[in-house]
């Protein structure tokens, strides 16, 4: 028994379908798009980890809301993401001020935007500054700026 592919985010009959397209590297950029409006947070965990998700459904990612733990590991996940360019990287930055000024604790991401050379250490620093970065933030920051200066040596 054979069956059809899914055309795109009109045939998903479960929520199992949204996550499975999403985190499929296969499935195209128009139907990544159109699961970036899923009201499910495992789905934009899937697509902020799916390699292939364009940088413009990243961005529209950065504000997505649930809960602190989904929160905090989406916005890391975006972070890291190889497709994340200058713009997205910039607008999870101001995303990231936002949470921490608010007392979230987006720690994860802040190192990982560290270790991005799209992001200047300026701007790094800034967040690690702010009242809601910690001790422990403001090391780890640091630890990855030097370690970012040595590479580019």
């Amino acid at each position: 028994m054979t069956t059809e592919p899914d055309e795109g985010p009109r045939h998903l009959h479960t929520p199992a379908d949204h996550l499975r397209l999403a985190a499929d590297p296969a499935t195209g950029e128009d139907v990544l798009r159109g699961l970036s409006q899923s009201p499910y947070p495992f789905v934009w965990q899937a697509l902020a980890a799916n390699p292939n998700t364009p940088p413009a459904v990243l961005g529209r990612l950065c504000s997505q809301r649930d809960s602190t733990w989904n929160d905090n590991l989406l916005v890391a996940r975006i972070a890291c993401h190889p497709r994340a360019d200058r713009t997205v990287l910039r607008g999870l930055l101001d995303e990231l001020r936002d949470r921490l000024m608010a007392g979230d604790r987006p720690f994860a991401a802040v190192l990982a935007l560290a270790e991005r050379v799209e992001v200047t250490p300026d701007e790094i620093l800034g967040l690690a500054r702010l009242p809601g970065a910690s001790a422990r933030l403001r090391r780890g920051v640091r630890s990855r700026l030097a370690g970012r200066a040595a590479v580019g040596e």
